[in-house]
Formats: structure tokens, sequence, C-alpha cells
């Protein structure tokens, strides 16, 4: 007996074995049941959603002698020979495209149907047709006799002539849900005595991306082995990964172990998990949770705007189809670009403040390096006062924020918003580009503009380098502004007390600015009063400024 794969064998013979495309089914039959068969119709959608399978049950369906409700009744002549019918005729346009097998079909259209009500052509694959054969098409599908009824299937509707399109009744099928697809292999298991896991079950159904066709052929291969399918058959063969394992990488991020996803992704690149499949599942991962910050109150270290562009980058090494590396390394340093140490909550980091350039004297005085200051050089606390710069930032914060309320303008503020999304083609230079790619605007006026960074740290390097940075966007925007940056939290205060202020009747006063020297300005001087004492005392030559 010849051996049937379950796609084939499975393939549903009247609507009610179609599974999903509900609305679909619904205006199909309603067309049989009110004797409103249109002469054309395309289905489109993609691969392994039912299209043919449909397009055969309908056609059994019209011809059919007794319908019952829009369905064939199974048990008339033409349903009985419905597979060896000669008014049903697939046509396979992928390898009968030209022109000169379309003239045939118009040649034996006009030839009426031998037993049945209808002669009935199923063109699959109709966008493979060469624009002549559609132009040769055009006429029939114009007007057609009354006995002929098109049903064509694509997968790529966007290359059927907008022609053709406008002269048939078009259906758009769509992916079946996770839940359809689990539903129906369970189905076929019962049916095939087949032994399975409810894991690999749902494993199969994710794998094969809302295709029957491609589920079946999958549960097909996986049953020839006569044993019980279980998860890890699927795991080590199909190149996907458990979702106990994608759980786990990303609480590994949003507890910050670093060391500990490190070596989940070493394990990853030994294995031979798909990395498509691990994009996916892992954007899965992340929009649940990105939904329960939004929904529910979560506390994280992560704000719904990173994640939300952690799955954007994740997204985009989806995309990217020239991938050259490893793809795992590109997915590792996306999530690695979001952790971050302890350090980098502390509001002031010390690689952040630049240390006064150390003096070197002569070897040939033979002072050792941990004694200048015993012979008058002022200690480094003594030349850089950080927790006075810091108090002047502060004020020049509230100052600048004062001053872009008082007149803050939305359409600004998109006009700004709109020029900003160019800023990583700009020409800045990379270290001060890589600190306003992470940040957004937030609030602008005519004079003032409020810049926002996920990162505390990033924030407070913007507004180290104020002076500089904003010499640098006065010439991207074209404009001269007055920049300042904030942290989320302190963006999310400021707002709040706009607002609160607004409905209270406040008005914002503009306050005057004290011009504030940036830290680079204060390292110039420290660096010129520790060079001007050593120049004192000792010889001009023997002193080395690095």
């Amino acid at each position: 007996m010849e051996y049937k794969v379950f796609y084939r064998k499975y393939r549903p013979d009247n609507f009610k074995n179609i599974v999903g495309q509900e609305y679909t089914k619904t205006m199909l039959q309603n067309a049989i049941k009110n004797e409103k068969v249109s002469h054309a119709y395309i289905f489109t959608g993609p691969r392994g959603t039912g299209k043919t399978s449909t397009a055969k049950v309908f056609a059994k369906a019209i011809n059919c002698e007794h319908p019952i409700n829009g369905e064939a009744c199974g048990s008339c002549t033409s349903c009985l020979n419905f597979s060896n019918s000669a008014d049903i005729i697939e046509i396979d346009a992928a390898s009968n495209n030209g022109v000169d097998e379309v003239r045939e079909l118009i040649n034996n259209v006009k030839i009426a149907p031998t037993t049945s009500k209808y002669k009935i052509y199923i063109i699959d694959e109709v966008h493979m047709m060469t624009q002549s054969a559609f132009n040769a098409l055009l006429l029939t599908l114009e007007e057609p006799p009354a006995h002929v009824i098109f049903i064509m299937a694509t997968t790529n509707i966007e290359s059927v002539p907008i022609t053709i399109l406008s002269r048939c009744q078009r259906f758009d099928f769509k992916k079946f849900t996770m839940e359809e697809l689990k539903y129906q292999i369970s189905f076929v298991c019962e049916e095939e005595k087949i032994k399975i896991t409810p894991e690999a079950i749902t494993e199969i159904a994710y794998i094969s991306e809302g295709g029957m066709r491609d589920a079946l052929s999958l549960l097909d291969q996986l049953s020839a082995n006569s044993e019980e399918i279980t998860i890890e058959n699927i795991l080590s063969n199909y190149g996907t990964v458990s979702n106990g394992f994608i759980q786990k990488v990303v609480q590994s991020m949003l507890d910050n172990e670093i060391p500990l996803i490190l070596n989940q992704f070493e394990e990853l690149k030994k294995s031979s998990a798909d990395y498509k499949i691990f994009i996916k599942k892992l954007i899965q991962e992340l929009l649940n949770y990105a939904i329960r910050l939004k929904t529910e109150y979560v506390k994280s270290k992560y704000t719904y705007e990173q994640i939300k562009n952690i799955i954007f980058e994740l997204n985009h090494c989806l995309n990217e189809t020239n991938i050259n590396v490893n793809p795992y390394h590109l997915i590792e340093l996306v999530l690695l670009n979001y952790m971050h140490s302890e350090k980098l909550e502390n509001p002031v980091l010390e690689s952040e403040v630049e240390k006064p350039k150390e003096i070197l004297i002569s070897k040939e005085l033979d002072i050792p390096k941990n004694n200048i200051k015993d012979i008058g050089f002022p200690e480094e606390k003594e030349t850089f006062d950080s927790s006075d710069e810091l108090s002047d930032l502060e004020e020049m914060k509230k100052i600048r924020v004062n001053n872009c309320f008082c007149n803050a303008q939305k359409n600004v503020l998109s006009e700004l918003k709109e020029i900003w999304k160019d800023i990583s083609t700009s020409p800045i230079p990379d270290d001060i580009l890589n600190l306003l790619i992470d940040s957004s605007i937030v609030a602008a006026s005519d004079t003032h503009v409020i810049l926002t960074s996920a990162l505390p740290s990033t924030s407070i390097l913007i507004n180290r380098r104020i002076n500089e940075i904003t010499d640098y966007l006065c010439e991207f925007f074209g404009k001269d502004y007055i920049f300042i940056s904030l942290n989320e939290e302190e963006w999310k205060k400021e707002r709040n007390e706009y607002v609160v202020n607004i409905r209270n009747g406040v008005t914002y006063q503009y306050l005057e600015e004290k011009i504030i020297e940036s830290s680079e300005t204060l390292l110039v001087e420290n660096e010129d009063s520790i060079e001007k004492i050593a120049q004192d005392l000792f010889d001009h030559d023997k002193i080395e400024i690095v």
C-alpha cells in the first residue's frame, strides 16, 4: 500500500475539516448557498496556510449536485468522482507560465464541461506567470464563458498585476495560530497512535511558524523513529532552543549576571541552534516582560524604553541577511550593551572625571614620584574639586530646564525630533556621537532643548562636555540652541512638576544663567597652575607633561 505523508493524508476534503480561516470559509459557503459564485477568485497568504486545499474544497462544493449549507454532500456523482474529474484542471504556474500555455488554456476554456456544472481552473503560484501570459489571460478573465470559474493561489500577491486583481474576488489567508497548530498536531498524533509530549507539540508548532504543512511534515519525520517524541529529540536535531533556556538568558540579563550570560552564549555557540529561532524566542520573552512593565508593578533595573530598544536591535540582527561573523556575537553584544556593573549606578564615575595630568620629573633629580607632594606640589583634591563642579552643573540644569519650560512649544519639539532621527549619520566625532545616540529630545523651545538618557552616567558625561556638544548640535540643527541633559528619573520629576504647575496656574519666569566653566576648562587651568609651579622649581627643559 502506498504511504501518504501526513500533510497529504490529512488534507481537508470539506469546509468543516479546514482548520482556521473562518472568515474565508464563511464567505465561500455563503456564495454557494446564495448562488452568487464569482467567475474568478484569488487566494493569497504565506505557504502552508491552506490556499490550494481550500480551492479544491470550494471547487468540489461548487460542482456538488446537492450542496448542504454551502458544503459538498460527498455522496453525489460529482463528489465521488471529484479526484478524477476532467472538469477540475490544476495548473502549476511556476512551470506553465508562458504565453503559449495560457493561449492553450484559453482555447480549452471554450469547451463545455463534460459532466459537471462548471469547468474549474485552479492555478497555483499564479505570480510566476510572465507579463505576456497575464496579458493573454486578461480578456478571458474580463468576459469568461458562463461555465468557467478561475481559482488562483499565490504567496506573492505584490507580483500579480493590478489588472488581474481587479477582476478577482480576493481572500487573504493568515498564518495558523499556535492553538490551531497544536490542535491539528494532537489530532494527527491521536489518529496515528503517535506518542508525544505536550512540550514537543508546542515546539513543533513554534518551529513551523504558522504553516500547517511544515508542522505535519516535521511530525511525519519525527514519528519515523517509533519512539515517544520529546522536546529533547527536537532540540538536538532541529536547531531550536527550549523556552526554559530563553527564560534563563533573559533572567541573567535582568539580574545583571554578566559571567552567567557569557557562559550561556558559549553553550549556544557550541550547539547547532538556529540563531533566527533563538532571536524570535528571545524577542517574544522580552515582549512579555515589556508588557508586564506596562501593565503591572514590576521592580526592575530596566525601563520599558530600554526593553523596547533591545527588541528593535535584536530585530535588526534578525533582518541582517549578510552576516559575516557568528550571529551569536552580535546578539551577545546587543544584550551586553544594556548590562552594566554596579559602578554605573553611581551618578559620579571615577572614569568620568579626568584627573590632572601627572608631572614627570627628570631622572637626573632622582626624586621618587610618591614624594612629589613633599616638595610643594598641591594634592589632586586641591587642584580639582569635582563636588564644586557638580553643584554648578546642578544649578545649570535647574536654570536651563526652567528656561525651556518658559516657552516650550510642541511644534518645535516635533520638528527637532524629526531632524534628530539623522543624528547617527551626522559628521559629529564618534566619542560625542556615542553619547548622543543613546539620548532623545523630550522638550524644546525656541532657545532651549532638553535631552534625556536612560543611564545617569551618559547624562553626566554630556553635561560635562555641554559647551563642546552644543557647538556641534547647533551646527547639526542649523540654529543656535542651549542644551541640557537629564537622566530619565530627573526628567520624570521635572515633567510631573511642570504639569502640576500648569494646572495650578503657576507661570515660569526666565532666569539669567551665569557662565559655568566645563570640567575641561577647569582641568586646563589646573594643568597650567601645576606646570607653573614645576617651572618655578626646576629647569623647564627637565619637565615633561604627559
